[in-house]
């Protein structure tokens, strides 16, 4: 079975709208961003770093998924849908904020080959234990709730990944 592993960070691409926690007002368009392919670790998560490290947050927490080589597989493939993303990340942004936190997020559209990252989350936080606590769950529910479609990669055909897929909860005809 293929997967992804872990190591946490985050970002996010949006509309103009600011996010704001106590000590830092963010554009989304810094917090949530969507990637063609492979996702630059580095560039991202120095960019946090450099953004946020004078922001008097205590924690900053990264999480980094990297696409393992498993079953055969040569990669991942991922679809987006956009307006359902940019809700549910806006959602947890506003739970951050309860928290003086906030949320990062940066995702791969189209083809990730094995052992590069198709995903990035981070939590700034002026507390450790919110920040740990904070990217856990944030990065459960993203794969719980997130509506982003994975593909496996297989002889350089796209199979849709059904065994590692959750069903939206409101998505569907019969919901």
């Amino acid at each position: 079975m293929m997967g992804i592993k872990y190591h946490y960070f985050l970002l996010y691409v949006a509309d103009d709208k600011k996010v704001k926690s106590e000590n830092v007002t963010v554009k989304n368009e810094r917090a949530l961003q969507l990637f063609d392919g492979d996702l630059p670790v580095e560039k991202i998560t120095n960019a946090w770093y450099e953004e946020f490290k004078l922001s008097n947050y205590g924690a900053i927490i990264t999480f980094v998924g990297v696409v393992r080589d498993e079953d055969g597989i040569d990669g991942l493939s991922f679809d987006i849908y956009e307006p359902i993303l940019n809700s549910w990340f806006d959602a947890w942004q506003k739970k951050a904020n309860q928290s003086n936190a906030i949320v990062l997020m940066a995702h791969s559209k189209g083809d990730v080959l094995n052992h590069t990252s198709s995903y990035i989350a981070a939590v700034c936080s002026p507390k450790r234990r919110v920040a740990l606590e904070l990217i856990d769950e944030f990065v459960e529910d993203f794969k719980k709730s997130a509506p982003i479609w994975k593909y496996d990669i297989i002889d350089g055909k796209r199979v849709y990944a059904k065994d590692r897929s959750t069903k939206i909860d409101g998505a569907g005809l019969l919901s």
